[in-house]
């Protein structure tokens, strides 16, 4: 049963691959030195201890939103609300970061501890929407990622904008609330700890627990593991619950992590890349991992491509469409699955 067990990660081998050729032959069209650039766009990012470090500090969003987007998505929640509650959460954290005064790791213990909760809550409004009167999670999830946004930038302009900095930012936040960092010469932070630390927890919680089977049993099919006596409703609520903490966790563990004020006027796009990560990963949290260092490692690339290069960084949309496109399409090598099969079940 290898071959099968292992298909989805052959298959996204192979999507990746594709996406990366097709990549590859635009830009030897449109640039006048393909080769070189080509070599930026795979090198660049390992060129410097500070490229390296701009990927993993990229990464460790994405690893949050991701994470959070594949329990939803194992649960079969098409629910893209990570987004909005990313933003908000960050907002909620900054005003005890500006706001709060204590000591040591206290301070930004509890600002993010605030964050997540909040990012929990908000979460929760949907899961209870769609539990209770089966209201579609993907219309309610984006109408919240709206709300939340007017809400977090009303906060920012009325009650948190420092009017000295010239700037639609907050004021400064504590610096007792900084996350520390870890690297000298990078601004790679404590915050890849704490996330890597979710992502074995959630892993354990998936495969391990009694919960984590009916979650997993929910999303393959709500209708039998509510005639199996599982509380299907509990289940979409609870899976949201821990998608909000820990998006809600994101967004505080970045906005502590990478600045020393608010400076978000635009929903930053995390959730929705959450959702690229969780297709990538498959939805196995461990996979999160390198799903997340992957698209960090290409829009590293793409960027440094568009600096030292004739070739635009909107290259990376194009490879990214393309992974979209062909993961979610079912048929794709689906043949070569039921080769494997037949073939399988000759030898058995």
């Amino acid at each position: 049963m290898f071959k099968v067990k292992y298909f989805e990660y052959i298959r996204t081998s192979a999507v990746i691959v594709i996406a990366l050729a097709i990549a590859f032959l635009i830009i030897s069209l449109v640039s006048n030195q393909p080769v070189k650039t080509i070599g930026i766009f795979l090198l660049e990012p390992l060129s410097s201890k500070g490229h390296i470090g701009n990927v993993i500090e990229m990464a460790i969003p994405l690893m949050f939103t991701g994470l959070a987007v594949s329990l939803l998505f194992r649960a079969n929640m098409f629910n893209l609300g990570a987004e909005g509650i990313f933003y908000f959460s960050g907002v909620v954290t900054s005003v005890l970061a500006i706001h709060l005064t204590l000591d040591g790791w206290l301070h930004p213990m509890v600002a993010i501890a605030a964050g997540s909760i909040v990012g929990a809550l908000l979460s929760a409004i949907p899961g209870i929407l769609k539990a209770k009167w089966n209201a579609n999670e993907l219309v309610t999830s984006l109408m919240f990622n709206n709300i939340l946004f007017g809400v977090g930038l009303y906060l920012l302009n009325y009650h948190l904008r420092d009017a000295k900095a010239f700037a639609n930012v907050s004021y400064k936040f504590e610096k007792t609330a900084l996350l520390s960092k870890m690297v000298s010469g990078t601004r790679i932070h404590t915050g890849l700890i704490i996330v890597i630390v979710l992502i074995i927890a959630a892993h354990l919680f998936l495969y391990k627990t009694k919960w984590g089977y009916e979650l997993r049993m929910t999303g393959i099919n709500r209708d039998f593991a509510r005639y199996s006596g599982m509380k299907t409703a509990k289940v979409i609520i609870l899976v949201h619950l821990i998608a909000g903490f820990i998006a809600g966790m994101g967004g505080s563990v970045e906005v502590l992590g990478m600045y020393n004020r608010f400076q978000w006027t635009s929903l930053p796009g995390y959730g929705l890349d959450g959702a690229l990560v969780a297709m990538l990963a498959k939805n196995n949290p461990l996979s999160v991992i390198g799903s997340a260092l992957f698209l960090a490692y290409i829009r590293i690339g793409a960027d440094m491509m568009a600096r030292l290069s004739d070739v635009p960084s909107e290259m990376i949309s194009i490879i990214q469409a393309i992974i979209i496109l062909l993961i979610s399409a079912e048929q794709f090598l689906k043949f070569w699955k039921n080769r494997m099969l037949l073939k399988e079940a000759k030898e058995a």
